[in-house]
């Protein structure tokens, strides 16, 4: 079981949805919160609304000196959530290599720029907690998620290895792979969102996990049971059911 009290949980990429509604939550449980992003604006008023001990720090997960120099303020931290997200909808038909490039970028690449600057302490330590953010999407391709979906499956691949690697020591590696939540990226889908869930009854699925010493946690359960299930299907029979 976690231990929050008098710990010091650094969100990136908390100013909305699903990062906000952890801030709080986490900030409830007696831990220190600073929250990071792009939005200054937004950070503020965050740690406004915060009950406990809380600061922000702006960074952009895509400039590697931002983040050094965001990793110096925060200092030592007892657990790291990476949070931070961009999405556009696209399919190969009609190829926007901008946004595929940025989505990777940013959900990916940056997550592996923020892990540089605080994993080596956690492991010279021996001691931290490290929540990483996939989807379900990242289970297997889809159409019309150029981008997105691979940098997903990216994230969970890089979540398993670190697990791999850390498991049997005191630093502790999680995923979470969520469906649907209402959030701006989300509004930008047209088509039926199965499950889709509120910010903050995704927040409480991700709360309850990081409370265990379980690895991987898919929600909704029911909804990620198709995901789950659907990587054992011959290709033949997935991309007919999944197009």
């Amino acid at each position: 079981m976690t231990d929050w009290g008098g710990k010091r949980y650094w969100l990136v990429g908390a100013s909305d949805g699903l990062g906000k509604a952890l801030a709080h939550k986490i900030s409830r449980r007696g831990a220190e919160v600073i929250v990071s992003a792009r939005s200054e604006g937004k950070l503020k008023a965050l740690v406004a609304e915060l009950s406990g001990k809380a600061s922000y720090r702006v960074l952009d997960v895509q400039d590697a000196d931002s983040i050094r120099s965001a990793a110096r303020a925060v200092g030592p931290v007892d657990g790291l959530v990476y949070l931070a997200g961009v999405y556009w909808p696209f399919g190969a038909a009609k190829w926007e290599a901008d946004h595929a490039t940025k989505m990777i970028d940013v959900n990916l690449t940056g997550l592996v720029r923020v892990l540089g600057e605080v994993v080596p302490a956690m492991v010279e330590r021996d001691d931290g907690h490290i929540v990483i953010t996939s989807s379900l999407t990242g289970f297997r391709g889809l159409p019309n998620s150029i981008g997105y979906t691979a940098s997903k499956a990216g994230t969970m691949s890089l979540a398993e290895c670190m697990y791999a690697d850390l498991r049997n020591t005191g630093v502790k590696v999680q995923v979470i792979n969520p469906g649907f939540i209402k959030t701006r990226l989300t509004d930008k889908n047209d088509f039926e969102m199965p499950g889709l869930m509120q910010p903050e009854e995704a927040a409480q699925q991700v709360i309850e996990h990081m409370g265990t010493d379980r690895f991987k946690k898919s929600f909704p359960y029911w909804f990620s049971l198709i995901f789950r299930l659907a990587q054992f299907l011959p290709d033949a029979i997935y991309y007919r059911l999944f197009r």
